[in-house]
């Protein structure tokens, strides 16, 4: 019953998740909270269809690390910590009755706050927080089970209207918190679950729909020449001479193939697929002494691992293997963001991985996961450039034991390019991050788009259509022209102490746009250096940013 609950409650907000998406406070057309809820759930939702024998720690495994790997945005880590404090609490039992309800909400409440470094009330950790008070006092109400959730349900949709009366951006712009509509359309979906209401036969299939355009294209099944994923280390007292590693190498390629060899001091890291891990062993053996021997049959594994990945070339195999035999760096990258310009900005100032996202896609915890698993480094420092990303980034440091993971907090990508600009070799981990912090603080952004609906911020009226620069900390200004718009912003964005003004023009602004803009900045700002660059970012016309 659980699980048809939790399964119901999903249909609920994947069928409501665009609503939920307009109730975004700024009139810009990325509002994902709905989207963002909804894949973070369907990430858990798969997990529990696949399940084979439900019981009650399994569904607890799958809703609580589906979701946790599967967040996205600030609304989605905040709902998978919900979940992972529920499931805390039902895990062990096999059946649920209204004290471990009450105790799973509390729980559940305790884990989300602790998740969030400045929670703020009128959000949807206060609907939450509500639910779980009234939870405890109906307890002993002597009431039916569904008579209970109700309760708790209406209370929560009570504490959700009154979410404009504690922020009062959400008053102003006319709108609840949209995190706690999200969590109130699963629970009302979870109570018609508990009342009878069916589960759509294809619910989670949409989403592998949805993203059919986004996946790379399925090769032909390779043939599987070799059986024996070989591995081991060549230890020598003295440095092995380079024609007797020529020598090897040329006997691995002659019968065997992806052949990796990798000097080491006075080691040589090895990997070979051959049909005869004896005959290269017995080979190897004329060089050292052998250790870290590791043999797999792929044989085996073939079929199923080509299921898995069917798009996995023999490229991305020979960059996997070389990645990881490779001794780690002490030092790597991670940056977010979105637009070809940006990458390439990135990857010239050093990024080792970029992880396509922000505004309107922002990257799940797994997402973030996968790049610092693909990122050789003892030490990553990770750039989330997004303030609805860093939770998830945040998250996955949490989840990485073997790395020192680094979250740089940047809210924005010019604050992102400033930090990685500002990294020194000489300097240790701890001082560079200290220079990276100090380096965000000294950067002011603003993102030039439009309106799409009519609302009222900051005592700023906006009208649908109107061109908007959006800053660090609310509306910067708002126009009918980008250029007067842009130049409206960035006077209030100047800082005493300005010495340089940055334009990253997107998809929907031209360069030639973009260097008008630069010159009539450049008229206005004599004294200050001004440069256009290529961000090829979606959504924004333009971002500014000054420093």
């Amino acid at each position: 019953m659980l699980a048809h609950m939790f399964l119901t409650g999903a249909q609920n907000l994947d069928a409501k998740k665009d609503w939920i998406n307009e109730l975004n406070v700024f009139p810009v057309p990325d509002g994902d909270t709905g989207t963002n809820m909804t894949m973070t759930i369907m990430s858990a939702v798969h997990m529990v269809q696949d399940i084979d024998n439900m019981n009650m720690k399994d569904l607890s495994k799958a809703i609580s690390s589906g979701s946790l790997r599967g967040a996205r945005g600030n609304s989605g880590v905040i709902l998978s910590q919900l979940f992972r404090g529920f499931t805390k609490v039902v895990k062990a039992s096999s059946e649920i009755d209204i004290p471990m309800i009450a105790d799973a909400c509390e729980k559940a409440v305790e884990t989300a706050y602790k998740a969030v470094i400045k929670p703020r009330e009128g959000t949807i950790l206060t609907v939450a927080k509500g639910m779980a008070e009234i939870a405890r006092k109906l307890v002993d109400a002597q009431m039916p089970l569904d008579d209970y959730i109700k309760n708790i349900i209406d209370y929560g949709n009570e504490v959700l209207a009154k979410t404009p009366d504690m922020l009062p951006v959400l008053k102003e712009a006319g709108v609840v918190d949209s995190g706690g509509e999200g969590l109130m359309t699963i629970l009302e979906g979870a109570y018609d679950g508990l009342m009878g209401k069916e589960v759509d036969p294809d619910l989670g299939k949409a989403k592998e729909t949805q993203s059919e355009d986004h996946k790379p294209e399925a090769e032909a099944v390779p043939k599987l020449n070799f059986g024996y994923s070989t591995e081991f280390i060549i230890s020598s007292e003295k440095s092995v001479p380079q024609a007797q590693i020529d020598e090897l190498r040329a006997f691995l390629v002659k019968n065997g193939e992806q052949v990796v060899i990798i000097p080491d001091a006075r080691e040589l890291k090895v990997h070979v697929h051959t049909n005869d891990p004896g005959a290269v062993l017995s080979k190897a053996l004329q060089l050292g002494a052998l250790k870290a021997i590791n043999i797999d049959n792929l044989l085996i594994e073939h079929h199923e691992k080509l299921i898995k990945n069917p798009a996995k070339t023999a490229r991305d195999q020979e960059e996997e293997i070389l990645r990881k035999a490779s001794p780690a760096k002490a030092v790597g990258f991670i940056e977010v963001c979105a637009g070809d310009g940006f990458e390439e900005i990135f990857r010239g100032l050093g990024a080792d991985y970029i992880i396509k996202g922000g505004q309107t896609m922002n990257p799940s915890t797994e997402n973030v996961l996968d790049a610092i698993d693909q990122v050789n480094a003892e030490n990553i420092f990770l750039f989330p450039n997004n303030k609805n990303i860093i939770m998830a980034a945040r998250q996955a440091k949490d989840l990485v034991k073997e790395k020192n993971i680094i979250v740089i907090p940047s809210k924005t990508i010019p604050q992102g390019i400033t930090a990685l600009l500002g990294y020194d070799p000489a300097k240790n981990v701890e001082d560079n991050q200290n220079a990276m912090l100090e380096a965000i603080g000294t950067v002011r952004t603003g993102e030039l788009t439009y309106a799409i609906r009519d609302t009222t911020i900051d005592n700023v009226e906006i009208h649908q259509g109107d061109i908007m620069a959006v800053g660090d900390d609310g509306i910067l200004a708002v126009g009918k022209d980008i250029n007067d718009t842009a130049l409206d912003a960035v006077e209030k964005m100047m800082p005493e102490d300005a010495e340089l003004i940055s334009i990253y023009f997107g998809q929907n602004y031209s360069e030639e746009n973009a260097n008008r803009l630069a010159q009539q900045i450049a008229g206005k700002f004599p004294d200050i250096d001004v440069e256009v660059n290529n961000g090829g970012q979606p959504v924004y016309y333009c971002i500014l940013s000054v420093e």
